[in-house]
């Protein structure tokens, strides 16, 4: 395996140079457009009230769910990786993982961009927010806990390579280095802690971005009152398009890395083939749950649900909506035709990945759409949609911020895992009984802190203390759920890195002859 300072240089710095420039002025245009926003108000944009004008949701919810379904995957694959000891998936961990952080910034910035006093959405939040509202759930469980887990996962793994920059990397940034991989030895024990701390962080993580996709679906399918989003299949429907396009999102990044920072030796075809099959079955399966909607919406839905089904399938959306099925129905094609013909072909693969983005924004655009400007219950007319100028900047922007994102962070820090040599890599670096009994009482400490602070906030969220008061008795309980959220994970902190391991008690953990051997070499040479 090459040096790990040789992978952070582009092959091709000019061209590295050129998309660090253009993703640079997509997010100073994406800026440039809020501001707009922010100055003129909502009235720049394609939005306005569902059954007088148009749609009040529209392009900034469909950015929303697209970059929160892209770090679904990227997060998914590195737990999966590590539950299931996948060695075809462990070169794209990183990649996966840098882009489900920055996914979810951008998604969360998707939303702000679409209130229409974020300043004031932001402040009232925290405060009066309620479970009732599936909202609730989008900013406690995605925005804070799997934002938050999706970081600390990133933190510990990196951890191992961050110990080695510091002693290889950039002198400018060492100092971010040894703070990111600080107590950091290399030894036997603490890469046997880490495997233990990631096994655990991959169990609690797969749950909690599935209820948080699903809580997505909620958004839209417990809405009785508005036609083509009630539904039970909206949930299940999120979790596996968000699968799709995610992955999608991966392999593209992945064959990028391979090209820009000539990566083909760390990222072998075969993991790009695994991403692919897997990108095909869910394909497969989105498919299908699309054939049931339509048809049940079709055949014995209420005469409002029909009428959105039709416009659809048969009505102004046609394009889209039969663009999308020929998209996700090559999206599975492909993969299979090159599996019957025994064949790896990276172009192949980054087309469908392609397509299969196309399809799920598409899709995205089906579903938050047409309901509002052609599913209204009362005899009102039909509208329409569409997005302006200041919509699609602010989306590009964030994109650039995506891409940038994994250019500048690949430039400074490996983009592939690696087993660098350390020097307390062959050592045990064993605990002694104090420092166990410090690093698992702390630990549990935090975990039983943070299940408290969760309980108390939800319980008060739900006002159980307020005796029919609209306002929680405890200021801002849904921060507190949040926080303890957020501590919960960082009781894998607590347990890698408390208490800090000494270098003498590394060295003194070598081998009683390793050390013999030490002393006495330098007595031989003299001797000779």
């Amino acid at each position: 395996m090459k040096a790990l300072q040789d992978t952070l240089l582009p092959r091709w710095p000019a061209l590295w140079w050129a998309l660090i420039g253009l993703s640079a002025l997509a997010l100073c245009f994406g800026v440039w457009c809020f501001s707009q926003q922010l100055t003129y108000g909502d009235i720049v944009t394609g939005h306005r009230n569902p059954g007088y004008g148009g749609a009040a949701w529209g392009m900034y919810i469909v950015g929303y769910v697209f970059f929160v379904g892209v770090s679904f995957a990227g997060i998914t694959v590195s737990a999966l990786s590590r539950l299931l000891h996948v060695e075809a998936l462990k070169p794209a961990t990183r990649i996966a993982e840098l882009m489900t952080i920055s996914a979810l910034i951008a998604g969360s910035c998707a939303v702000f961009a679409d209130l229409g006093r974020p300043l004031d959405g932001l402040l009232k939040l925290p405060r009066f927010a309620r479970p009732q509202s599936p909202f609730y759930g989008t900013f406690t469980l995605v925005v804070a806990g799997y934002l938050f887990s999706s970081m600390v996962f990133f933190f510990l793994s990196a951890r191992h390579d961050a110990a080695y920059m510091a002693e290889h990397g950039s002198p400018r940034l060492r100092w971010i280095y040894r703070l990111w991989a600080t107590g950091y030895r290399g030894t036997l024990a603490e890469q046997d802690r880490h495997r233990k701390s990631s096994f655990w962080l991959s169990v609690s993580i797969l749950p909690l971005l599935v209820l948080a996709h699903s809580t997505l679906g909620f958004i839209f399918g417990i809405q009785s009152g508005r036609p083509g989003w009630f539904g039970a299949l909206q949930a299940p429907a999120f979790v596996v398009l968000a699968g799709v396009s995610g992955t999608g999102m991966v392999i593209l990044a992945l064959a990028s890395a391979r090209k820009i920072f000539a990566l083909e030796s760390e990222i072998p075809l075969a993991t790009l083939r695994w991403l692919t099959h897997l990108m095909a079955t869910l394909a497969l399966v989105y498919l299908y749950l699309m054939a049931v909607e339509e048809l049940t919406a079709s055949y014995a839905a209420p005469t409002a649900d029909r009428g959105v089904a039709h416009a659809i399938v048969a009505g102004p959306f046609a394009p889209l909506f039969w663009i999308t099925v020929v998209c996700l129905a090559l999206t599975f094609s492909v993969p299979f035709i090159l599996r019957l013909r025994k064949l790896t072909s990276l172009p192949w693969m980054v087309t469908v990945s392609v397509l299969a983005n196309v399809a799920a924004l598409l899709k995205r655009f089906l579903i938050v759409v047409p309901s509002q400007t052609h599913g209204a219950l009362l005899p009102m007319e039909h509208h329409s949609y569409s997005p302006t100028i200041i919509e699609y900047g602010i989306l590009l922007g964030l994109l650039g911020l995506l891409c940038l994102a994994v250019l500048l962070f690949g430039r400074f820090f490996p983009l592939v895992h690696s087993n660098p040599n350390l020097p307390d890599s062959t050592a045990s670096g064993a605990d002694s009984r104090t420092a166990s009994v410090l690093r698992y009482g702390s630990s549990i400490a935090v975990a039983l802190l943070a299940f408290a602070m969760v309980l108390l906030g939800l319980a008060d969220s739900f006002r159980l203390f307020s005796d029919g008061e609209l306002d929680p008795r405890i200021p801002y309980s849904p921060v507190l759920f949040a926080g303890g959220v957020m501590l919960l994970f960082c009781a894998a902190i607590v347990y890698e890195t408390f208490p800090r391991a000494s270098r003498r008690r590394s060295n003194a953990a070598e081998p009683v002859e390793a050390q013999d051997q030490s002393r006495v070499e330098p007595e031989d040479q003299a001797k000779t």
